[in-house]
């Protein structure tokens, strides 16, 4: 009897497995690495966050006041009302935009959800910069004589600008797996923004046909709610908050449709 020819089974390519962790779990250890790496090897450490924001404030307050005579009460913390969250904004949003590329070992190695990492690496720096924060509410504390109770609408604010710049890290980090130029559009326009937000200027100063678009600007309307809140010690304004609100969550959904739309080809790229 003639031997039956072998049979051959079509290879079938599995398709690639999916994160089925915590996610909780993976931002965290995230944040956890971005912070060691940080401050590995730094004498200073973390003081060196606080050293920036302090620096920028006596310089502006040298030019401002004893050069310009600005005349604005207070100006030191007027200042760094508006410094620590641009600071905060603009670092988070140029280590999201970076953070893909960054980790690029991790994506092909791991199958990790892509928009973990830009999230994370945003919400790394926050933590780096919360030592800004304090030190913000400690010197204003003791500037006014103690807090006042519109200081609850703080976390509204700064949650807010969380989302927002979620949303842009996402855009502009997925932008910059396939042109690496990106990264110095956003430095650029962070320097542009330092010019356009109301940090050592008040909203006053701004003419009327423009204060709208300040308004509708995520981190002008940051500033600005701060400086209510801390300096004036008034309620920062519904129209505000609404504006803000409302920035902050079309850009955070624009930004996770574009990046689902950018990462199926991140693969070939990083």
């Amino acid at each position: 009897m003639a031997a039956s020819a072998p049979s051959f089974r079509p290879i079938v390519a599995r398709p690639r497995s999916r994160w089925t962790g915590d996610y909780l779990f993976l931002i965290q250890n995230l944040i956890l690495k971005d912070i060691r790496v940080r401050y590995r090897n730094m004498s200073l450490g973390v003081l060196w966050s606080l050293l920036n924001p302090l620096v920028m404030m006596g310089v502006l307050w040298f030019v401002f006041t004893k050069i310009y005579d600005t005349k604005i009460p207070h100006f030191a913390v007027f200042a760094l009302c508006g410094l620590v969250p641009y600071n905060v904004f603009t670092l988070s949003w140029l280590t999201g935009t970076t953070s893909l590329v960054e980790s690029a070992t991790l994506i092909k190695r791991v199958p990790v959800p892509r928009e973990i990492i830009p999230i994370s690496a945003v919400l790394g720096n926050c933590v780096h910069m919360s030592c800004q924060l304090v030190l913000l509410l400690l010197l204003v504390a003791l500037t006014f004589g103690g807090v006042n109770r519109y200081w609850i609408f703080l976390p509204v604010v700064w949650f807010l600008e969380i989302l927002f710049v979620v949303g842009l890290a996402l855009i502009s980090a997925g932008l910059n797996v396939y042109v690496r130029d990106v990264r110095y559009v956003v430095e650029s326009a962070n320097l542009v923004l330092f010019w356009l937000v109301p940090i050592f200027y008040p909203l006053s100063m701004i003419p009327m046909q423009f204060r709208e678009i300040y308004r509708f600007n995520p981190v002008a309307a940051l500033v600005l709610a701060s400086q209510r809140i801390l300096v004036e010690g008034v309620y920062p304004q519904t129209s505000l908050l609404l504006q803000l609100a409302a920035s902050s969550i079309l850009v955070c959904a624009l930004g996770f449709v574009v990046f689902r739309k950018l990462r199926t080809g991140f693969y070939n790229y990083l």
